[in-house]
């Protein structure tokens, strides 16, 4: 595999059939620390251990560790009284904390931190009293839990055409805030609408989308404009996967999908196609990409350049929960069950 910069993408000079493959890709750093943390505690306290939703938001990952021993549910009521539950990376409210108090569940937080500090921000706009206009996707297990931090305080805005119907107490003090996997074009496009209504809406201290879902996307948008097809390798209910398909469209690629794995490329798609461009979602992990990328050798595509935007090196430190009893050799029966939050 060569390594490639930028300006060496050209497209009056492609060679034949070449797949651009983008880096960065795949795990971010907190989707790294959520799978760690549910594999660090079937390791250390045994099967099983129960998840609250899906650790993140991809199959692969999610049957793996299901044939480890871990149990995905839906609610904390699913969960046995006194057990074990690891909270997704989604982020969860404060009322979930308090449910698995109540059950006397022994839980972990995996939530990812650039999902807490959202979190920290809702309750710091709140406690002063703002209007916090929220921007995602409605009934996404981030925003669902980024709105139960303040729920009389937040309103979830799904893109511009929702601007027009907002209402809010006092225009002098809105504050808008955003799911961490959205598209930053389209963030952006809600945010100068949300202006246009509110001239004096204030902005997140720091952004709020994640550095991972900007990296990735913008390793898309360098190698659209001269590929034919675009594959993303992710599942259908990743936001940050189905954010870089519309990222990559938009960018110039004429084609581009969400494929869960190699099996779900359609091979009619690469009628006519000499360069295909290749990444995957922050929730993939790399084994799915390598076997697109031989699938696609199968098929004559053996050129392989990866194009670089940029090197990512940051990592995240393991739940402190977690942490405390892998150092002091803490054992299921001995681990203390929640607290309310």
């Amino acid at each position: 595999m060569t390594s490639t910069q930028p300006d060496a993408i050209d497209a009056a000079d492609q060679p034949h059939r070449r797949v651009l493959l983008a880096k960065p890709r795949g795990y971010c750093a907190g989707v790294d620390r959520a799978v760690q943390t549910v594999e660090l505690a079937l390791d250390h306290y045994g099967a099983p251990v129960y998840v609250r939703k899906q650790i993140v938001h991809n199959l692969h990952v999610v049957r793996a560790l299901e044939a480890r021993g871990a149990i995905f549910v839906e609610e904390t009521d699913e969960v046995p009284e006194g057990e074990l539950v690891v909270f997704s990376a989604h982020g969860v409210a404060p009322s979930v904390h308090a449910e698995a108090a109540q059950r006397g569940l022994k839980a972990i937080d995996a939530t990812c931190p650039l999902v807490t500090k959202v979190h920290h921000e809702v309750r710091r706009f709140a406690s002063d009293d703002f209007d916090i206009l929220l921007i995602g996707h409605e009934g996404h297990e981030e925003v669902v839990g980024t709105s139960g931090e303040a729920p009389e305080n937040i309103i979830v805005v799904d893109g511009p055409a929702d601007v027009p119907d907002i209402e809010v107490r006092d225009p002098e003090k809105v504050v808008w805030l955003s799911q961490t996997t959205l598209s930053v074009d389209e963030t952006m496009q809600t945010v100068d609408a949300l202006r246009e209504r509110f001239p004096a809406l204030q902005a997140p201290p720091s952004d709020d989308i994640c550095y991972a879902t900007q990296n990735r996307q913008a390793a898309v948008k360098m190698i659209a404009p001269p590929v034919e097809l675009f594959l993303v390798v992710g599942s259908a209910n990743s936001s940050n996967s189905v954010r870089m398909v519309e990222v990559a469209t938009a960018a110039g690629a004429r084609t581009a999908h969400l494929v869960e794995n190699a099996e779900a490329i359609d091979p009619a798609w690469l009628e006519g196609v000499t360069s295909v461009g290749l990444s995957s979602g922050a929730s993939v992990p790399e084994i799915l990409v390598h076997e697109v990328s031989d699938w696609l050798a199968e098929r004559g595509y053996a050129d392989l350049q990866e194009v670089s935007h940029t090197e990512e090196r940051l990592t995240f430190a393991l739940p402190q929960e977690l942490r405390r009893d892998l150092r002091t050799g803490v054992t299921r029966a001995d681990r203390p069950a929640s607290t309310p939050s």
